[in-house]
């Protein structure tokens, strides 16, 4: 992949000039090449659970499977498996499987290891752009624009301020709060502790990368809108049930995407997450994600505001308890 372009334009969103590199960039999806199609990712931000976030294993992945391709192709799908639980202390490897490189598409094999055992396994497909003269797309959901909205510190911090807020609540916004997540969230019709109740598993939010990224190569845009899409799926799920169980562990088993049109992970993108079903220990999260001029990037679930068009889907493994 061709490194981002020096910072010239705006972030979308009528911010000021990007002037600082984003993080994603720079260190997150920075992968160290060791090998022919060998790499090692290390670790910027890591949960409060302490295990490897699901969806920086996937965009280190989309990253060194991109590494092994042409310029001129750009990221199509990718369909992951998580096998093990990643381990935060030590870095992991990533090792690139030239399945096979055609004239319109190439597929690439990725599995991350650590510990000497895969920890993730993941097919990528790329393609040459071609235009069709089939098009049609989803509709945009119609909701209030990034600008008008709370970020998420800010949204935490009026939540932190509400007398009422109980006590075990205030632990765990405290402990959001100190997470220096490398993307930024706004979101749509917030609840607030302290009016929680039984919700449909339905959500949307505004999320960009925090920084600069630039046009440069889509392929890297790709890769940071896979590092995204895992954020909120496992919350999704628990909606309509939190009122009534403890979650006490949760985690991502598949995870797959569909690229459909060019965006910008650094601009304003709007994340739509729904959870269908749930049963038998885990629970689908179909996502879509669409530009904020209204570009399906993806389908069906998700939506980027940004240009771009992806499909994001995940299935869970929720592990109940009963409060």
């Amino acid at each position: 992949m061709s490194p981002p372009q020096d910072p010239e334009d705006e972030q979308g969103g009528g911010d000021p000039p990007g002037d600082l590199r984003s993080v994603l960039v720079t260190s997150v999806l920075n992968l160290e090449p060791l090998d022919e199609d060998l790499f090692r990712g290390t670790h910027y931000w890591v949960p409060s659970t302490q295990r490897l976030f699901g969806g920086q294993i996937v965009g280190q992945a989309l990253v060194a499977a991109a590494k092994s391709v042409s310029e001129d192709v750009h990221v199509h799908s990718l369909h992951c498996y998580f096998v093990r639980t990643g381990d935060p202390k030590v870095p992991v490897l990533y090792q690139v499987e030239r399945t096979r490189t055609g004239a319109s598409f190439s597929v690439r094999f990725v599995k991350a290891v650590q510990h000497g055992r895969p920890i993730f396994i993941c097919q990528a497909s790329f393609q040459k752009a071609q235009p069709s003269p089939l098009q049609h797309q989803f509709s945009m959901p119609a909701v209030p624009p990034p600008e008008e909205l709370l970020s998420h510190e800010a949204f935490i911090d009026q939540c932190l301020r509400d007398p009422k807020l109980q006590e075990k609540y205030q632990v765990g916004l405290n402990r959001i709060a100190a997470q220096e997540v490398p993307i930024e969230i706004k979101l749509v019709n917030p609840t607030t502790p302290c009016k929680l109740k039984k919700m449909e598993p339905k959500q949307m939010f505004w999320v960009r990368a925090r920084g600069h990224i630039g046009e440069g190569d889509m392929k890297m845009h790709c890769c940071v809108a896979a590092y995204i899409s895992d954020f909120a799926f496992l919350g999704t799920a628990i909606l309509p049930h939190h009122w009534q169980y403890e979650v006490g562990f949760m985690v991502s088993l598949d995870h797959s995407m569909w690229f459909h049109a060019p965006f910008r992970a650094d601009h304003w993108m709007l994340y739509e997450c729904e959870s269908p079903w749930a049963g038998k220990r885990d629970s689908q999260e179909p996502t879509a994600s669409q530009h904020r001029r209204a570009t399906l990037m993806a389908a069906p679930g998700a939506w980027f505001m940004g240009g771009c068009g992806v499909r994001t889907g995940s299935w869970l493994c929720p592990v109940p308890r009963r409060a």
